[in-house]
């Protein structure tokens, strides 16, 4: 379900010993670090005044070694903390992301194109690791060693000197405040750029062979130059602030050093500052030129971050159109189906696709849907498979309005073939057995199941003039297979799952006639007292079902036999014939 009120705190809670952990780590570290010029000064004061021995030496050069060792595996710690806890929150918050969008309904990804969900899962994620990361432990090292230091400075060096020192570092305090605002807005542009780049290259590669086809490779390349250009542009924004802002506090660092030199060389010359504490206090200023800088690493991580994190929250903030509304005894589907006076129209449009349909499939019957293209046949496998829901009560499931079913119920006991039927980038055996809840792995007695369903839907020959036969690695989306072979693969997982429905959506459209008629024939023996629903634009897919239906701009116009519709010479007569023609012509 989406949230009204994402928050990142749930994950940093998960997290908050590492944190801690790496807190104090850190903190031990600036302190070791901050006492490294003071060993150094004590050193070279007691060498020029000749107040240490050997021993004494020795002894400072050790502390110095300590601290040496105390900050190398302090680093190693506190990055093993605080950075294993940021990889562990990404982790997290990329799994939830992808379980939320698994659950979003079909309207989300109508609207939504695919590039852009990807740059969420790379470039937005990875913004948000970097501030829950490297950003956090910039941040609280910057102000604690800047407090540290200037305490230090104060103490152990001289008051007036750390003010003169310190006061146009303040100006950095002026100048990160305005670099947030300005960093975030081109942050949000250049990651609005980089989803643009992102969709656009997803796209070019999915339609590579459409756009080989149609010969616009030249075409297409500056359309891609263009987001190309705009995304290098959006970055060069964010350079070029940054740029700006590097060099301004390089300046500031620089000036605050020079009235070091300035001012502290004469008070070294009157005596009131020792040698060593003034090469100390030089230590100590240079200590500060890095929480400077890393202020402005902060601003910039953390303007990215918000960006990031508030496109992925809304992404948390979408709530499923369907979603289970009560929760239903898991009791299997018979399969009987009754629509009455359904009409449906798709949440983003305005005239119904569906309208007053009625009509009854009995458990264990085969339907036959015609019609022609916008008529209203795909939305009613949709209905059915509930992608979108229609009113309460006029689609009824075993006599119970379908959406008193949980939804796990439906898709386990509903098997489904679209129209485009998508593979996965896996093996053919691998890709049929999709639907199964075991993994043939752990099952090797399905092998033969999966074989039997492969030769029902006659891709068992096929698959055995393959080299690799079942273990074949297909392309994405099944680009290394024939059309007529996607289908049938689809068809032979539908059918591994027995379902007590099947739902075929045009999906015998790439098959020749001659194997159509083997399918269909295998169909109605394996599928006995099971329902079948088969949408086609063929008649000859269609005539051997108990019942047809003829849906004609959304309406049923014609309901009977095959016999019974050819005598009442309408809509599906009319289609007979012209078939039947258009056969003999190839015949001859």
């Amino acid at each position: 379900m989406g949230q009204k009120n994402f928050s990142l705190f749930p994950y940093l809670g998960k997290f908050i010993g590492h944190y801690l952990a790496g807190v104090v780590i850190l903190l031990l570290v600036d302190l070791a670090n901050l006492y490294v010029p003071q060993f150094t000064g004590e050193l070279i004061d007691g060498l020029s005044a000749g107040a240490l021995d050997r021993n004494d030496v020795f002894w400072l050069l050790g502390e110095i070694l300590i601290a040496g060792l105390v900050m190398m595996f302090g680093r190693f710690g506190w990055r093993y903390c605080i950075f294993g806890a940021a990889r562990g929150i990404e982790y997290r918050l990329r799994n939830d992301m992808f379980g939320h969008l698994e659950t979003l309904s079909a309207r989300y990804f109508n609207s939504h194109k695919t590039g852009d969900l990807m740059a969420h899962f790379t470039n937005d994620l990875q913004a948000v690791r970097m501030a829950v990361g490297p950003a956090v432990v910039t941040a609280f090292d910057a102000i604690v060693m800047t407090i540290m230091v200037l305490v230090k400075m104060i103490f152990y060096v001289d008051f007036k000197l750390t003010m003169l020192a310190f006061i146009p570092l303040t100006l950095v305090a002026v100048g990160c405040y305005f670099y947030g605002i300005e960093a975030k807005k081109r942050q949000t542009r250049r990651q609005k750029a980089f989803s643009d780049l992102s969709d656009k290259v997803q796209e070019s590669l999915a339609g590579v062979r459409v756009l080989k086809a149609f010969v616009q490779e030249e075409e297409d390349f500056k359309s891609f130059e263009q987001a190309s250009r705009n995304s290098m542009e959006k970055n060069l924004a964010v350079v070029k602030l940054r740029a700006v802002f590097g060099p301004a506090l390089d300046l500031v660092t620089g000036i605050s050093l020079l009235l070091t030199l300035l001012i502290g060389g004469r008070m070294v010359l009157a005596g009131e500052v020792s040698i060593g504490k003034f090469v100390a206090f030089n230590s100590y200023i240079g200590m500060l030129v890095w929480p400077m800088i890393a202020c402005g690493d902060c601003i910039n991580s953390f303007s990215q971050a918000i960006a990031a994190f508030q496109r992925i929250a809304c992404i948390f903030q979408e709530k499923p159109d369907i979603v289970d509304r009560s929760q239903g005894e898991d009791t299997a589907i018979r399969g009987d189906i009754r629509l009455k006076d359904l009409t449906f129209t798709y949440p983003d449009g305005e005239n119904p696709v569906l309208k007053n349909v009625n009509l009854h499939v009995k458990a264990g019957e085969m339907l036959g849907v015609l019609g022609r293209t916008g008529s209203g046949k795909s939305s009613l496998a949709d209905l059915l498979l509930r992608v979108y829901d229609c009113e309460e009560g006029t689609l009824l499931v075993d006599g119970r309005p379908i959406t008193e079913f949980p939804l796990a119920v439906l898709h386990r006991d509903m098997a489904y073939v679209p129209q485009d039927s998508f593979l996965f980038s896996d093996t053919l055996e691998e890709n049929i057995a999709f639907g199964l809840e075991e993994r043939i792995s752990q099952h090797p007695e399905l092998h033969e199941s999966i074989q039997e369903a492969a030769q029902a839907a006659c891709i068992h020959d096929n698959i055995m003039e393959f080299p690799e036969k079942y273990q074949t690695m297909v392309g994405e989306r099944g680009v290394t297979l024939s059309g007529g072979q996607k289908q049938r693969s689809s068809i032979a997982r539908a059918l591994l799952m027995d379902a007590s429905v099947l739902i075929l959506d045009d999906s015998l459209s790439a098959v020749d006639t001659d194997t159509e008629e083997k399918i269909l024939e295998n169909l109605m023996k394996l599928r006995q007292g099971k329902t079948t629903i088969v949408v086609a634009h063929r008649i000859s897919t269609l005539q051997k079902a108990d019942h047809i239906a003829v849906l004609t701009e959304g309406e049923l116009t014609e309901y009977g036999t095959h016999e019974e519709l050819l005598a009442l010479d309408g809509f599906y007569a009319h289609i007979y014939q012209k078939q039947q023609l258009e056969q003999e012509l190839i015949n001859i």
